[in-house]
């Protein structure tokens, strides 16, 4: 993957989107926080998937935005098929791209699911699922989309974390009075939070069993509650050891004190979605 340099030439999009691609992938130390939970949930996705799916595997990357999950699996060999709303992100992803096989089709999910029954070994969907008026019909999409035996890799907010308190999605009696607020980026964007709970239970309910489910970044690798100063004077090892340490918290802890959920679903292989 490419690492650009800023153009004041770029459509506006591009240049909001170069910012978080700082954070996120080439050092900046403006939010460190920032960096060390997205840092974990990519390293955590990407292992996944190697995990899990053999190299020239199938994959869709819903809502892919700047590629920086498309990008590096499609370099390892897999077969990318990246997805976005933003047509326009398209073209940023192609500055960014050196090698390896990727189909760019912009469009909503929910209405190419029919073009693609049946179609992929794996689907991604990374801080996605909580910008829907409705996920569990996006869960549904999902094992719709999937082959059998096909793996949903799903990363969203813990929504038991202390400091979040939108509600569930199970709590809320009319889902589609959020449907005119739907998609919209970034953490204003958000209309439920799911905890571990509900995700098992609406990824039963799409006929998607959930293998594994981990929650990661603590207050201080976010940098919560003022700790985030404190990241730019610690070292790096020292917040991936407490780091590691509070994910073996029991887990009453755990669901309090980590912001991130990443979640393996898979489509039985005799399931008949």
């Amino acid at each position: 993957m490419q690492q650009l340099a800023y153009d004041d030439n770029w459509p506006e999009l591009w240049k909001y989107t170069f910012i978080y691609d700082s954070l996120e992938l080439w050092g900046s130390r403006k939010d460190l926080g920032y960096s060390y939970q997205y840092r974990n949930r990519h390293q955590w996705i990407l292992n996944a998937v190697e995990e899990l799916l053999p190299s020239g595997s199938e994959i869709l990357d819903v809502a892919g935005a700047s590629g920086n999950f498309t990008l590096p699996l499609a370099e390892k060999g897999y077969r990318l098929t990246w997805n976005d709303l933003r047509i326009d992100m398209a073209g940023l992803v192609q500055k960014k791209y050196e090698f390896g096989q990727i189909d760019y089709v912009p469009g909503n999910i929910f209405e190419l699911a029919d073009t693609w029954a049946g179609r992929f070994d794996g689907v991604l969907a990374t801080e996605v699922i909580e910008h829907f008026a409705h996920p569990d019909q996006f869960l549904q999409v999902a094992a719709k989309i999937l082959k059998p035996g096909g793996f949903l890799f799903l990363s969203t907010p813990n929504g038991r974390y202390f400091r979040f308190n939108l509600p569930r999605f199970s709590d809320c009696p009319d889902p589609s009075a959020f449907e005119a607020v739907q998609f919209k980026p970034n953490s204003d964007g958000h209309i439920f939070l799911l905890d571990i709970e509900e995700c098992r239970m609406l990824g039963d309910k799409a006929g998607l069993r959930t293998e594994r489910i981990d929650l990661m970044s603590n207050p201080l690798t976010r940098g919560h509650v003022k700790l985030g100063k404190l990241l730019p004077y610690l070292p790096e090892s020292l917040v991936l050891t407490l780091e590691s340490g509070t994910r073996k918290l029991p887990r009453p802890l755990r669901d309090k004190l980590h912001c991130q959920m990443t979640t393996v679903m898979r489509k039985p292989a005799a399931s008949a979605h």
